[in-house]
Formats: C-alpha cells, structure tokens, sequence
C-alpha cells in the first residue's frame, strides 16, 4: 500500500537567524532531501510545502496561504496539492513530515509500518522515548485531515488557516501513538542542535552550545 506524502519546509527558521533548515546538510544531502527519501519510501507521490529547491527525485513545490501561516496551513495547502488529479483508488493515507529532523527515516517506517496494519483510528502519532507526541512525524487518513481543513477553512473570516495551530487541526481525531527509535524525532531549531545532529551549512560547521532534544511544540518546529 502506498502512501502520499507532505513536507513542510517553509519556515522562517528565525532561531537560525533566517537560514533556511531545508537548505542545511548532513552527509552530504540537504535536510530537506532526507526528507524526501525518508517520504519516497511509502511509494505515494511527494508533495514540499515550502521554497523551491533543487531536489534528486521529481516532487512538487507549493506554498501555503499566506507564506509562513504555519505548519497548519502548510499541512492544508498540501492537502490541496494532492487531491489535485487524485483517483478514486489512490492513497486514502498521507504521511506528515517536517523537515528538520535528520534521523526520521527509521522512525518514519515504524510510523508507515503501524499504519499499514493499524485500524479504528484517524493517524498514527511518533511519540519519542520521553513521551512527546510529533504530530509533523505521523501518517493520517487523508479523509480525516480534508474534514478538519474543511471545518477550520469554514470557521475563519479569511477563510484560511493562518495562525490556526496543528493541536486545533488535529482536535477529535483519534490517534494512536507509534514509538520511535531513539533520536528519530531530534529536530534541527538552533546552531547547537544543528551542531550536535552533525548538521551544516554548505561553508562551515555551526558550533555548539548546548544538547538537542527534540522539540514539542510543532508551532515553534517551524519559526
């Protein structure tokens, strides 16, 4: 069973002072590439939600409305982006991916893997090994997240999901949490995370100041 995929690449990434995590490396390849294979491994198409960047596998770039409403928005304009020429009988599942977080290959699969055996429940949630949820590591019925959009879309003047945070787009689905590996779920959101994670800019190695631990709130995952 094949299941499409949303990355979120498009962040202010201010803590970085304005550095864009997607264009960052490790090991060669860009945040946001690791991304993408970790995502190309459910075998559905591929859908960035974030700036246009040279990428070795085919995937479509679109931005949400407005640019850096929030993972929210972005999770929406996905959404868009992939009920776009959708058939009857594609993926009724979309994995949800940020960017930032090196490691989330393995803990990707563990999350597919549940999912593709799983029933009863709206996604399957990573939760890494202190407990926290990472709704932007997870794999959702794509029914589940347009119904929510919808009602969002519906409540707001703007019509938009700006500001609307990713806890007020998941309220009353029924998620199952998925453990991970450890570090599955560290996230690049500082120089000294990006230090620790053995993550660079094209130039020079940031230095570090401090451990990573992954961080929770998924608001703050893409200032």
């Amino acid at each position: 069973m094949s299941v499409d995929a949303i990355i979120l690449a498009g962040g202010r990434s201010s803590r970085l002072g304005g550095v864009a995590k997607a264009s960052l490396f490790r090991d060669g390849r860009t945040l946001l590439q690791l991304a993408i294979d970790a995502a190309r491994a459910a075998g559905g198409r591929v859908v960035v939600v974030g700036p246009e960047a040279r990428t070795t596998a085919p995937v479509r770039f679109v931005r949400e409305r407005p640019v850096f409403g929030g993972p929210a928005a972005a999770i929406a304009a996905g959404l868009d982006a992939l009920r776009d020429g959708v058939a009857a009988e594609g993926p009724t599942q979309v994995a949800v991916l940020a960017c930032d977080m090196p490691d989330a290959a393995p803990a990707l699969a563990a999350v597919l893997e549940a999912a593709a055996t799983g029933t009863g429940t709206d996604g399957w949630v990573a939760v890494d090994d202190s407990g926290r949820e990472q709704s932007l590591l997870a794999v959702y019925h794509r029914e589940a997240l347009e119904r929510r959009v919808a009602a969002l879309r519906a409540s707001q003047p703007s019509g938009d999901l700006a500001g609307v945070s990713v806890r007020q787009l998941l309220a009353g689905l029924v998620l199952r949490q998925v453990p991970i590996p450890d570090g599955g779920s560290a996230d690049v959101d500082t120089w000294a995370d990006a230090a620790e994670l053995g993550v660079v800019t094209a130039v020079e190695s940031p230095t570090p100041t401090a451990s990573t631990t992954p961080t929770a709130d998924p608001e703050e995952r893409l200032r």
